[in-house]
């Protein structure tokens, strides 16, 4: 750890624990405001995770004070009740500028509230914030650092969001993953992260970086959060596995390591933290199998890249064409080099996703797993604060739209490891169970059958 960085910085909010005193009225909802506006006196000097802004001390207090005098019965307190928020600042919400990281006038990105923060609101959530994103969530950093260590990156472009939830000061955050944005930095900052199914989330009142492959995710401190948070926020869709998750929850999922060139995209940390676990889970009873998969990780790759540079020029091309000085250098350049993309590139982007997900499901058919293991990261979070990191690996799940979640596996000289897990398609909440039960024993607390229930 750098010498400027002060220790307890780190303290992540489990989301339902939190959620059960808040409901129940164990912990009052001004004295919880009151702790958490001392939180962030204390942290957001050194992290640097939210938008600054003038009165949130006050503003919350009358937030929470309104909220009580609505649902002053316990019973009837919403799902969400209290649960303090982050909001990344591509995503609309009412009474907030969004400025998306950029210098671009405020009223240019003006948006409708995102319904994802509208659910997360009516189910009785507060929003602490805007938290700091990258430039239009793509790779200029902003101010925010890790919380494990100020002199390393929180990830991005969702960083932010997931500094803030490491930090303790938001027990929910929203961010966005175009390539690896919600997972990546949920690595780095040793928390969970969680992409759900391309569509699960609704995108309307964020801001578009490429809306062919654009996913809202969500961070908290752990599975369950993830799992309480889903509940609001997903849409429904058929091949939930709702009506599974007695079977989910009494068995162990069967894990597929994609071997190959994908998986030599990690470095020699990522490729000793992934190994490790799953070293421990095989211990513990789980199954491990090895898959040849990805082989063709570079075409995917390209693809992707050139599809979501393509999207990118679109949406920014009026913008840009009026206030291009006020983009920073790597966000123009993206732009620049759309220019070169041609109609058969952009197709072949189109179509490559659903190839993609057809070839990765019908593995996943054949070895007979239930979810993929592989790291989020090449290692820990690199020691410069002007990048967000590499994204690769989780570049081809983002692609073919799978749902992704990332859980804290370990550290590495003092920076936390994750382990990515994919599940198939639409299968949101087996993906969740699946999570629980690896979290669990990577915990040494696996006890037999999960009680997740939804609050």
């Amino acid at each position: 750890m750098t010498t400027d960085t002060p220790p307890g910085l780190v303290a992540p909010t489990p989301l339902a624990p939190l959620l059960t005193r808040l409901r129940s009225g164990d912990l009052a909802l001004a004295d919880h405001v009151e702790a958490l506006c001392t939180r962030l006196e204390e942290t957001e000097p050194y992290v640097r995770a939210f938008l600054p802004e003038q009165e949130r001390h006050e503003r919350l207090l009358a937030e929470a004070e309104a909220l009580e005098e609505r649902f002053p019965d316990p019973a009837d307190r919403p799902r969400l009740y209290g649960v303090p928020v982050a909001v990344k600042d591509i995503i609309a919400v009412d009474g907030f500028e969004t400025r998306a990281g950029s210098a671009l006038p405020p009223d240019v990105l003006a948006m409708p509230e995102a319904s994802a923060v509208t659910r997360l609101r009516e189910a009785g959530a507060l929003i602490v914030g805007k938290s700091v994103t990258t430039e239009f969530a793509y790779m200029d950093a902003g101010a925010t650092a890790n919380p494990h260590d100020t002199g390393h990156t929180p990830g991005g472009s969702s960083s932010g969001s997931a500094a803030a939830v490491a930090a303790g000061t938001a027990a929910l955050a929203l961010g966005s993953q175009t390539v690896g944005s919600v997972i990546r930095p949920a690595a780095f900052c040793g928390v969970v992260g969680f992409k759900p199914s391309y569509g699960r989330i609704a995108t309307d009142g964020v801001l578009d970086y490429s809306p062919a492959v654009d996913h809202v995710g969500t961070f908290t401190a752990d599975v369950p959060g993830a799992y309480v948070a889903a509940h609001v926020l997903l849409d429904e869709q058929e091949g939930d596995h709702l009506d599974d998750e007695a079977a989910l929850s009494a068995r162990h999922p069967t894990i597929g390591v994609p071997d190959g060139p994908y998986l030599e995209q990690a470095g020699p940390e990522g490729r000793r933290a992934l190994e490790d676990a799953l070293a421990r889970l095989e211990a513990a009873g789980l199954k491990v199998k090895r898959v040849p998969a990805l082989a063709d990780i570079e075409a995917v790759t390209r693809r992707h890249r050139v599809l979501i540079a393509a999207e990118f020029a679109d949406v920014h091309r009026e913008w840009f064409d009026r206030y291009g000085p006020l983009y920073r250098a790597q966000s123009a350049q993206q732009i620049d080099r759309a220019r070169s993309v041609t109609v058969e590139e952009r197709a072949d982007g189109f179509e490559g996703r659903a190839r993609l997900l057809a070839e990765l499901e019908s593995l996943m058919d054949q070895a007979g797993i239930d979810v993929w293991a592989c790291p989020p990261a090449p290692g820990p979070a690199p020691a410069d604060l002007g990048s967000t990191g590499d994204a690769a690996l989780n570049l081809p799940w983002t692609h073919a739209g799978m749902p992704a979640i990332t859980v804290p596996c370990g550290e590495i000289d003092g920076l936390p490891v994750g382990l990515q897990l994919v599940g198939r398609f639409g299968q949101d909440y087996a993906l969740l169970y699946s999570a629980t039960r690896i979290e669990r024993t990577l915990q040494g607390r696996d006890r037999g059958r999960l009680e997740l229930v939804d609050e």
